[in-house]
């Protein structure tokens, strides 16, 4: 008979149908506001890790400044214009260099930024070696 494969949130409730069982104990108030705390850190991780500036309005920023220096390329004089393109071309490099960087602070586990999840990976090494440890015959999910 094939294993029977559990939904990832599965877990989470089974922990909760736990704290049924302490009910009207002492330590009963303290796991449910471990585990509301948990719950809420989860979500701000999630939150944090969604990018709140849509792909689409970066396009289209990206495209609007690409139509905005080609315009002014073609609005300068044909000669004596050195300083007004050295001028054109840094204004064109310090946009895109900050229209990058926006995107890359608002994506943060992307990018040039790129952001590693050490502190979860550390914490999932340990709790495997300790589950190990206890149950040496057992497998993990």
């Amino acid at each position: 008979m094939p294993p029977t494969v559990r939904p990832v949130i599965s877990w989470s409730t089974d922990f909760r149908a736990g704290f049924r069982d302490l009910e009207g104990e002492p330590v009963f108030g303290m796991l449910i506001a471990a585990d509301n705390k948990r719950s809420d850190e989860h979500g701000e991780r999630l939150t944090q890790a969604t990018a709140s500036i849509p792909s689409a309005i970066l396009w289209l920023l990206f495209a609007t400044l690409t139509i905005t220096v080609i315009s002014l390329g073609i609005c300068l004089p044909r000669k004596n214009n050195r300083g007004q393109i050295t001028t054109l071309v840094a204004i064109t490099a310090l946009l895109t260099t900050t229209l990058c960087i926006i995107r890359d602070v608002d994506r943060p586990f992307e990018g040039i930024i790129n952001v590693e999840p050490t502190a979860i990976t550390d914490a999932e090494r340990q709790a495997t070696r300790d589950f190990l440890t206890t149950h040496p015959a057992t497998e993990l999910p």
